[in-house]
């Protein structure tokens, strides 16, 4: 399960993935990590650690999929910093499971927003 498309289908039912490109797919798996980070903050209020711990590991499964999605080659700089972007939010979720803290997944959904409004913004001027 180490494409991005194996991880996508591992966390997200439907079968729009088989025929999407990779602009497509990477808008979707941004998408499937913002939801997931609002599941989880339901589960860290609600004070359920099982689903708690369960959401978070789909969404450090999906961001370390961005993370082989990057092209260092094509990207050069972009592709670094979003490196060590997708490595600290995969850190900072390790965090928020481990001290149930809300405010942390607060910081990584707008670290991801923010990282698809890039993407979409992006894509557009390519198009």
């Amino acid at each position: 399960m180490n494409t991005p498309i194996g991880s996508y289908k591992s966390v997200q039912v439907g079968g729009a993935v088989d025929n999407s490109s990779p602009v497509t797919l990477i808008t979707m798996l941004l998408d499937g990590a913002l939801e997931r980070v609002a599941k989880a903050q339901g589960h860290v209020e609600r004070g359920e650690l099982a689903e708690q711990g369960e959401v978070i590991g789909k969404v450090i499964d999906i961001v370390a999929s961005l993370d082989s999605y990057l092209d260092h080659d094509k990207g050069g700089e972009v592709s670094k910093t979003l490196e060590s972007l997708y490595d600290y939010i995969v850190r900072q979720l390790y965090q928020a499971n481990l001290k149930n803290d809300v405010s942390v997944l607060e910081e990584v959904a707008s670290l991801l927003t923010e990282v698809r409004a890039g993407w979409v913004e992006s894509t557009k001027s390519q198009g």
